[in-house]
């Protein structure tokens, strides 16, 4: 096992961080990347809640832990005082009183991912606080609930050699920090990064955990600390998984990795109660997601034959993610999903009297609720959730919300829309809601709808101002669907205040993903008048009125296509290779039809779209599954596919990198030339709707008359 670079969790950390944020600003960066993540990922704004166990649910009993700002979730109470392990390190010298809320959490915040630790005073006088380390370490008062909150990120990125990364499920086993990460490049085509590394909060020291060329998701630390369980591929590798990961359970020693054995066939999600018992989920063959529990033998070797495997709850309703109080196997915790709501909601499973106890729904029932956790004494149950408009914060959402760039000289942004694109004079955004085509500015200010009906793409003509192309009509649909491409002067209203649109193609027949030429003179687009999707030029004014040529032929699906700066190539995306598949690889062709060849495939079946040249010409910009799947899609709002990552490349194939690290779906990423700041950009949209949608297949209520129905503990794995 090669560890990572030693850091020891020191007040120098701060420090650290703001320095690069300071020479990251402050280096020659020249150019911009814009993308989009799928349902608006702004909208999610989760934090970390709890609720007692015992007490009544109630609106006044749940607590908002974490501090409202960016993105918080997957927490973890620790189950001793991490107070103890910082003054070893003289970050706080002495214990306030009373004794703190400490959770463990991810968070994305300052343009990247981390994990922090927050302890939370309530009702605490200003005069009563420690100030020992007021200076040194992050605090936030909460005036509004007469909260002190000690904040403090428990990584660094120079703990990963400098390299942008998603963290996941972290848990604290004593001085030991587990968690996910995917900072390690496998080398692999279509295989997750996700590995699962300890650090030693005391010395820095990371380890990686799981074996290279493995994906491990979702680990659990069991109460002694000895073990950790995860959901893993094992050897069999991600075989494009959208809803369920084919994973198995696996079991290994915390201090190293190593004694990892597979326990359990076909499961995700493991929790411990005590060192021989593991809990779990899986979609059983009635499909309903339900909970299992795992039986680890006592005595002897300990393999998926040893092991004993009970259903334990009942078709009828989906319930996943569980959570286990160490020591106490009368109940858990799971989140479902019951056929009469739309809404995720957390329960406790008394296992004794095989009864659920709600909890989140009678607080907030139209709101989802995620991934329960435990406190140590099992007083408290956490989760995650949108935070909503009343938190005593002010709620805003952003236009540009900046991320950690690995390119030096590119800054990164996620944008509130799809499929943005940038004017000549980089002054403004065009992007698609749904329904809709939006213009604005910026820095956030003069947001107009330019169209008002169902589009998708937009582009901007560098020619002509103020000229926008899209195309009008339902997408993914089939090659004789009405679709047509439009052009919209967005600097010429008509009487009514609405810019003027003109229809550029005539028969309606799937004509999509328009890109002008870098002389304004041609467009090309995708068509499906043949009665396959492929790619054909046309007038950039008049349309296929005033000429139109077909750039490629065959029996697949060309598409996604864009023009380089120069005018000498056009990229775009096909399934030539296996038609219909739903696997599409990327090709450079010239305008005259010569030079076709295949510039990217991520790996067998895999994906890669929406390619666009950088301002030079000299790179492609696109979305891949290259880097697999990051985490267990159920633990995560719905994405349509669960695995897009922004990646760039050279003209030959070379210098391939990763530039997003995230569990949702990122796609249509646009190149701007003009460089914006490092810094987010907000606007008066106003603060998180919570209008995203839970994952779609738990909306569909399982058909019972499958096998897999009995709920008696018999079954053997």
């Amino acid at each position: 096992m090669k560890p990572i670079i030693p850091l020891s969790l020191s007040l120098l950390l701060n420090f650290l961080v703001l320095c690069a944020a300071a020479d990251h600003e402050s280096s020659s960066s020249t150019t911009t990347i814009l993308f989009a993540t799928l349902g608006g990922r702004s909208a999610n704004a989760f934090d970390v809640f709890a609720l007692p166990t015992w007490d009544p649910p109630s609106i006044a009993t749940e607590i908002r832990i974490t501090d409202g700002r960016s993105l918080n979730f997957n927490g973890h109470f620790p189950s001793s005082s991490l107070f103890s392990l910082l003054t070893n390190q003289s970050l706080i010298l002495t214990r306030p009183e009373p004794i703190p809320t400490e959770l463990i959490y991810v968070t994305e915040r300052n343009g990247t991912w981390n994990i922090y630790y927050d302890a939370v005073f309530r009702n605490t006088p200003r005069s009563t606080r420690s100030r020992s380390a007021l200076e040194e370490v992050e605090e936030e008062e909460e005036e509004e609930d007469n909260l002190v909150r000690f904040q403090l990120p428990l990584l660094s990125s120079m703990q990963s050699n400098n390299q942008i990364s998603m963290k996941d499920k972290p848990s604290l086993s004593g001085n030991y920090l587990v968690y996910v990460s995917t900072h390690e490049d496998t080398g692999e085509p279509r295989t997750s990064w996700a590995a699962v590394y300890s650090t030693d909060l005391r010395t820095g020291l990371t380890r990686r955990l799981t074996p290279l060329g493995i994906a491990d998701f979702s680990p659990a630390v069991s109460p002694s600390g000895v073990w950790t369980a995860v959901a893993s591929y094992g050897e069999k590798g991600w075989n494009g998984d959208v809803e369920e990961l084919s994973t198995d359970i696996y079991v290994f020693l915390t201090r190293d990795g190593t004694q990892r054995v597979k326990v359990v066939e076909h499961g995700g999600w493991p929790c411990w109660v005590d060192e021989l018992t593991l809990y779990f989920h899986r979609r059983g063959s009635d499909n309903w997601w339900s909970i299992y529990r795992a039986i680890l033998p006592s005595e002897g070797p300990v393999s998926t034959e040893s092991v004993v495997v009970e259903r334990v709850t009942s078709p009828g309703l989906h319930a996943f993610t569980p959570a286990a109080s160490p020591g106490n196997k009368n109940f858990i915790a799971v989140a479902t999903r019951r056929p009469t709501s739309k809404f995720r909601h957390i329960e406790l499973l008394d296992l004794v009297k095989n009864e659920f106890k709600e909890l989140t729904r009678l607080v907030s029932p139209q709101t989802h609720h995620f991934n329960p956790f435990f406190s140590s004494d099992s007083n408290r149950v956490g989760y995650h959730r949108c935070r909503g408009e009343s938190n005593g914060r002010k709620n805003t959402q952003l236009l540009l919300e900046n991320l950690q760039s690995p390119v030096d000289d590119v800054s990164l942004f996620r944008v509130d829309g799809s499929f943005p694109s940038f004017s000549p004079a980089g002054d403004r955004i065009a992007y698609v809601e749904f329904p809709g085509v939006y213009v604005v500015n910026r820095d956030g200010s003069n947001r107009r709808q330019v169209y008002p009906d169902s589009a998708f793409s937009t582009v901007w003509d560098q020619v002509r101002k103020g000229v926008i192309y899209t195309s009008t009509g339902p997408t993914f649909a089939e090659p004789t669907t009405e679709v047509d491409v439009i052009s919209i002067n967005v600097d010429d209203d008509d009487l009514n205040g609405q810019p003027e649109f003109k229809k550029l193609t005539t028969n309606g027949e799937n004509n999509a993903f328009p890109f002008p030429s870098p002389d304004g003179k041609w467009v090309v687009f995708r068509s499906g008048r043949s009665g396959y999707k492929n790619l054909y030029i046309m007038d950039a004014v008049d349309g296929e009125r005033g000429g139109l040529h077909r750039l490629t032929e065959g029996p697949w699906s060309d598409t996604m296509c864009s023009w380089s700066p120069d005018g000498d190539w056009i990229a775009f995306a096909s399934d030539r290779e296996n038609p219909g598949s739903g696997s599409f690889e990327l090709y450079l062709i010239h305008p005259n039809r010569t030079g076709l060849r295949k510039l990217f495939q991520s790996g067998s079946g895999g994906r890669a779209n929406h390619p666009t040249f950088s301002p030079d010409g000299k790179s492609i910009l696109f979305t891949s599954d290259y880097a697999g799947v990051s985490a267990e899609p159920i633990s995560n709002p719905h994405h349509y596919q669960p695995y897009g990552e922004i990646f760039t490349m050279k003209l030959d194939g070379s210098d391939l990198k990763r530039l997003t690290h995230n569990s949702f779906e990122d796609g249509t990423p646009t190149w701007g030339h003009r460089y914006i700041k490092p810094l987010d950009v907000e606007w008066l949209k106003g603060g998180p709707q919570c209008s995203f949608e839970d994952c779609h297949w738990l909306n569909q209520t399982p058909n019972q008359n499958r096998d897999d129905v009995s709920t008696k503990p018999q079954c053997r794995a």
